[in-house]
Order: structure tokens, then sequence, then C-alpha cells
């Protein structure tokens, strides 16, 4: 059952007039009233390794060496760079994914997955001959997870003439002390960066060496990660130090939500968590950012696109695997029908989430229930 922290006092929803979503034969489309002729094809590119994920979880507790666990389930997806993909795909926006896949089965597992079940534009993907599809194996305990993960990099290719293409956005993986060429590149074009970072395995915490951040509109570390980097002693100085950097800082809290700073207008937002058993956190964080990029495409107010960004998070961690667990809009208004007839709800924790009503679908639309991780792969259909 889903229940809300309570609401910090200082958060009030404002109601601001915006266009809504409307319905098209692609599905809920939530920047339909923003769409204008000469508008780019694809509103997020994104780039990265795809992996085919295997989640166990209802482990008891952390593997212990010379021993054997059972899990009590098992769940197969598309992974890594995926998680992000799906979840934008889900969402309405027309996404563009470069990755390399494998020409195993694995490899065209994902790619079926991806650009078949999900809608993704694989255009400037490849098939690369002879090279197996990188595969991590997540196990979930705890509401934690621990993950190994085996590949090889794929043989090097020419980019392509028109990678990245056009986008409203792109979302960046930054590494520490390596330039991604292609940021730049995008942004030059006019897109909007937005850049996440994954744990500094050299431990310097440089953020100078995060070079590219020049390039981006938004940052969106986690509080470990953001203390890390500006030296602060917490994640809401933090986050007000990163704005030297970028415009607009991101910081999400754990279980206490998230912070946002937006340099440009001096505005700051913070939303509490939502409180859910977690049955696997795989891809969640992936999932957060795919909801804030969709409410800042959309424009909506910074408070709105933290909790939306929390909300379907909250609602990922549900299900298994990182990107089949990502929630569609049917999910999402049906949350928000059933949570509103629940007893004992804070007044002031639904009101946060009152922004909803002008935004979801009256009915389902598109093809449910959505995909979710199954056990395995490569059933034989029968004849």
């Amino acid at each position: 059952m889903t229940a809300f922290e309570g609401e910090r006092p200082h958060l009030r929803h404002q109601t601001h007039p915006r266009p809504g979503p409307r319905s098209s034969s692609d599905g809920w489309d939530p920047l339909a009233g923003l769409r204008a002729e000469g508008d780019p094809p694809w509103d997020v590119y994104l780039t990265g390794t795809v992996f085919l994920d295997i989640i166990f979880t209802g482990l008891d507790s952390a593997p212990v060496r010379g021993t054997e666990s059972w899990a009590r389930g098992m769940g197969s997806s598309p992974g890594g760079v995926a998680n992000m993909a799906t979840a934008l795909a889900r969402l309405g926006l027309r996404t563009s994914l470069a990755a390399a896949f494998g020409d195993d089965h694995y490899g065209e597992y994902c790619w079926d997955a991806l650009a078949q079940g999900e809608g993704i534009d694989l255009t400037p993907s490849r098939m690369v001959p002879g090279w197996h599809s990188p595969v991590t194996v997540s196990m979930a305990y705890e509401g934690e997870r621990t993950m190994v993960s085996h590949g090889h990099e794929p043989p090097p290719e020419e980019p392509a003439p028109e990678c990245p293409p056009h986008a409203r956005a792109a979302v960046a993986s930054l590494t520490p002390g390596v330039r991604a060429p292609w940021i730049a590149q995008a942004a030059s074009k006019g897109t909007r960066v937005f850049a996440d970072v994954g744990w500094d395995e050299t431990g310097r915490w440089d953020l100078a060496g995060l070079a590219d951040l020049e390039h981006c509109e938004a940052f969106l570390p986690n509080a470990e990660e953001a203390m890390r980097y500006t030296g602060a002693g917490c994640p809401r100085a933090a986050a007000r130090a990163l704005t030297e950097q970028v415009p607009l800082a991101v910081v999400t809290l754990g279980a206490e939500g998230a912070y946002a700073v937006d340099a440009r207008t001096g505005e700051t937002a913070e939303v509490p968590a939502i409180v859910v058993e977690a049955l696997d956190p795989t891809g969640a964080g992936d999932v957060f950012v795919a909801g804030f990029v969709t409410g800042t495409l959309a424009d909506w107010p910074l408070a709105d696109r933290l909790a939306f960004a929390g909300l379907i998070a909250a609602l990922s961690v549900q299900e298994f695997g990182g990107s089949l667990s990502a929630p569609g809009w049917s999910e999402i208004a049906a949350w928000w029908r059933r949570v509103q007839s629940l007893e004992g709800q804070d007044p002031a924790a639904l009101r946060r989430y009152a922004f909803l009503e002008g935004l979801l679908p009256e009915r389902g639309v598109g093809a449910w229930p959505l995909r979710r991780a199954a056990p395995t792969i490569g059933f034989r259909r029968s004849a």
C-alpha cells in the first residue's frame, strides 16, 4: 500500500496554467500542446551501454561465500542505458538511442524489446557481429541491490553523420576526467543536456574533471556524490554550490526525497519521498531522471517536476528490473485514483500531487498492461 511522508510546511502547491497533454495514435503525449512545425524530430537522445539484466529478488540477506542462496523471484529485461530510454518512451517522449547490441540471442531480445516493444528509435544503434552482449546479475535484498556485470568494449566505429541527431533534450552520463564530444555537439544544436554521474572510482571527486558540465542545463547527482564533489556538509548546500557550474542542480536524497536549485530564477524546491514497499530498486534513479526531463520539457513548475519524478521512481521499484519496471501514464493515473480513496492520507501530501489532475488520461491509452521482466527469454511460440 502506498502512503505519503509528511509534507514540509514550506512546500505549497501553486497552480500554473500550462497546456495539458492529449491522446494521439502513439499514446499519451505530455508535449502535445507544445509541439510545432519545425521542432526536432526527437524529444530525447541517449547513448550508452545496453545490458541484459537478470534480477533476483526475495533474498533474505546477501549471498554468503561458500553457500547457495535461493531467490523467491527472478526477472530478465534490457538494462543499462535501456532503463532510462524505456522510462522516457513510456512517458510519451520520442526517444532515440545509440548503443551497440551483440548479435547473440540476448542482443536480439534487447533490440526487439526496445524497438518493437517500446517504440524507441534505434537508427543510431548497431548490431555488432561476433560481440556478446554485456550481462548484469542484480540481487535485491533489504531494500538495496548488489550487482555483478560482465562485458567487453565493442569494436570502434566511425560516428554516424547525424549522430547525435537533433533533439529537444539529451541525457548524458558523465565520466570524471573524460570529455564526450557528442555532448558539446548536441548543445551546439540547441539540445538541452541533462547530466548524471556514477561513483568516482578514482576517489578524487574533482568537480573540474566533469568538464562537460559547461554544456549542460541540469545536473542530477545523488546526495553523496553531490557532497563529495563540492565538499559541502549537507546535500542542500551541495546543490547550491553546484549551480556555480550548471544552471539547475537536482540532488536526490534517498528516503527524504529530492532538492533542487535553479540559479537562473533563484527558485528552490524540496519534495519528500513516497513510502512504498520496494521489490527491486534497480533503475529507480534512471526513472527519476526521465520524469524530471519530461516535466522540464513540458515546462512544469520545479516542485511539480520533483514530485512527478519521485512518484514514478517509487512506482518503478514495485516491479522487477530496471527498464521494464518503468510506469506509463495509465499506471500513474491508477495510482492517483487509488491513493485518493485510501483513508488516513495527509491532505497536504495529496495537494502536492493535485497537479496530476490536469495531466492524466481518464482511461488507459496504448497497449496495457505494460511488458514486465519475465523469468526467462526465448520461449518458443506455439503453432
